[in-house]
């Protein structure tokens, strides 16, 4: 677990994890717009995989498609029900502007004609894809750690997600805020956000608690380091009174986040049964403060045949 959870300080690759996540969300846009929708926003993340980041199939037409960010070929892939595969090298250099480009020519080789808003979403910057010549920094080695990272991290997190029997979302990688995200739902309705935008309306419109890991990133109240973190939604009273647990586990300001540093999971001998015991207080802060029905959603035991 020590050698998946490498160290990736946001200082090292920042030019790199910007270019890649304005990347992530040309392809993430393509998704969006031509996959059926799904509530909570479902329809728009990425999965990791053994290789990378994969859309998994999004239906077109009277076929499908998908296409896989390869990290360890570092290609972009993209495979068709109907017309085969065509896929082009990512490298160092690679503007976003090119990029684009070369998405949608290879799509437009297999029929595929998508149509897309081409301007980036809370994302590092503003020009649209196709102007933008000054992201293209794609260093191999933080890619690679970068995926690493999030195999180790995907792998807790399914983990974790498969102790509930509620409604859960799977483990996704949204690209607009470039973290790994995992939400539990209590099944009652959150109380309207009509001054939200669409976006946190649909996202919030039930009561969930969420979990997820970040890379780090610039934004005004953000944390500028890889980090786990869970918050209830909406926020019940008293939460940041509840226990934590490791003991480097602590509320932000406001109470509204719970973070454990990912250079302090890095420490820990087994980082693996820190990560869930972080999870799991987490999950226990915000059921309780919000009166979720705790027993009725435990995964109980199985008492299976020993020829199963």
């Amino acid at each position: 677990m020590n050698e998946l959870f490498q160290e990736i300080p946001l200082a090292a690759w920042r030019p790199t994890k910007n270019t890649l996540h304005l990347y992530l969300q040309v392809v993430g846009k393509i998704r969006l717009k031509t996959h059926p929708r799904i509530n909570h926003w479902w329809h728009v993340p990425f999965y990791v995989s053994p290789r990378g980041l994969t859309t998994r199939t999004i239906p077109y037409k009277d076929g499908n498609f998908e296409i896989e960010f390869d990290f360890r070929e570092h290609r972009l892939k993209i495979h068709s029900s109907k017309s085969g595969c065509e896929d082009f090298d990512l490298y160092d250099g690679l503007s976003v502007a090119d990029f684009y480009k070369s998405v949608f020519a290879n799509l437009a080789k297999l029929g595929i004609e998508p149509k897309i808003w081409a301007v980036p979403y809370e994302a590092p910057s503003t020009t649209p894809f196709a102007e933008d010549t000054e992201n293209r920094s794609y260093d191999k080695e933080y890619v690679e750690r970068f995926h690493r990272t999030l195999v180790a991290v995907d792998d807790i997190f399914e983990e974790f997600r498969g102790r509930f029997t509620g409604k859960s979302t799977p483990v996704h990688l949204f690209w607009h805020s470039f973290d790994l995200a995992l939400t539990r739902f209590s099944g009652r309705k959150a109380p309207a956000m009509p001054e939200a935008n669409m976006v946190t309306r649909e996202a919030y419109s039930h009561e969930v608690i969420s979990f997820g890991f970040w890379f780090g990133d610039d934004k005004p109240n953000s944390v500028a380091a890889p980090a786990f973190y869970s918050y209830t939604a909406p926020k019940p009273a008293d939460l940041e009174t509840e226990p934590l647990h490791p003991d480097s586990a602590f509320w932000t300001p406001d109470g509204g986040m719970v973070l454990l540093m990912y250079d302090e999971v890095r420490k820990e001998s087994d980082p693996r049964k820190t990560v869930l015991e972080f999870l799991e207080s987490a999950y226990q802060a915000g059921a309780k403060r919000a009166n979720w029905d705790i027993d009725s959603f435990r995964l109980r035991e199985l008492h299976a045949r020993s020829d199963l």
